[in-house]
């Protein structure tokens, strides 16, 4: 038996699933590392990590993964921080920078424009730097941090979770996380990997955990606590439902469509895979 590697995302929307195993007893059973959403996906690709907060893109790309159930990253209205970002109407941004740090976020505008924005555009793949991105671009793409910090006065954005709502009905699931099916053949038996996962999302959506995310985040990102605070409280969904799970069905079923994804495999869950190879 060996400890399970994590690899976690350095966002703000991502501290409330990690608050166990940055305050309690959880971190004990595994290494943990934090980087981007793509640096998750290529990590589980990789086999450095062996259980990854994954972009739902990833699922579709690297196989022999399963999903941990009930705690998802999605969104079931304006998200705030996956923004296109324009300094023209965004029916006229013809040259669009795209954060390299998503590749879900990436599939979503695409869909986007090519199901329901219409025309022609050209992307370029870019580091997240908003004034870098916007030298020679009529827009960007921006997610995490980084567009949470946006001065959305000055510039024209639209918000992508808002947009996937209003035409699709559904919402939107960005990330979840995802676990090597090698790797649970070396773990511990007696880990309840959802039961802990689920766990910790749930102490660090409890309010006086709450106050001390907002609290340590307002200092790091210069946004108000209050904003923090309604933020993951509001914009974030922290569950894995059926609607989730629709909306991710259909995500995966465009984004083939227009050939930004290969098809997804079936979604297969943790308790599932255990039955089948019992």
């Amino acid at each position: 038996m060996r400890k399970l590697r994590i690899s976690a995302i350095s966002y703000l929307n991502t501290a409330p699933l990690m608050w166990d195993f940055e305050h309690g007893e959880a971190a004990r059973d595994f290494h943990i590392s934090y980087t981007l959403p793509s640096g998750c996906a290529q990590a589980l690709a990789d086999g450095t990590a062996d259980i990854g907060i994954i972009p739902a893109a990833a699922y579709a790309q690297i196989p022999g993964l399963l999903v941990l159930p009930d705690v998802a990253i999605a969104s079931r209205r304006a998200v705030r921080s996956i923004l296109l970002v324009s300094k023209v109407p965004p029916s006229e941004a013809h040259s669009i920078a795209l954060d390299t740090s998503s590749m879900t976020s990436v599939a979503l505008l695409k869909i986007l424009f090519e199901k329901w924005l219409g025309g022609e555009r050209r992307f370029t793949s870019m580091p997240p730097d908003l004034d870098a991105m916007l030298t020679d671009h009529d827009a960007c793409l921006l997610i995490g941090d980084p567009a949470l910090r946006v001065n959305r006065s000055r510039y024209h954005t639209l918000d992508l979770a808002e947009e996937w709502i209003r035409f699709t009905g559904k919402p939107f699931l960005f990330a979840f996380w995802a676990v090597r099916v090698a790797a649970l053949a070396e773990a511990d038996p007696s880990l309840d990997l959802t039961a802990m996962f689920r766990e910790s999302r749930d102490h660090g959506l409890a309010q006086k955990n709450l106050d001390q995310i907002a609290e340590e985040w307002a200092l790091r990102l210069s946004i108000s606590k209050a904003d923090i605070q309604n933020y993951l409280t509001e914009n974030i969904y922290y569950g894995l439902d059926s609607d989730c799970l629709e909306g991710l069905r259909l995500f995966y079923r465009l984004a083939t469509e227009i050939g930004v994804l290969p098809a997804a495999p079936p979604l297969r869950f943790v308790e599932t895979a255990r039955v089948l190879t019992s």
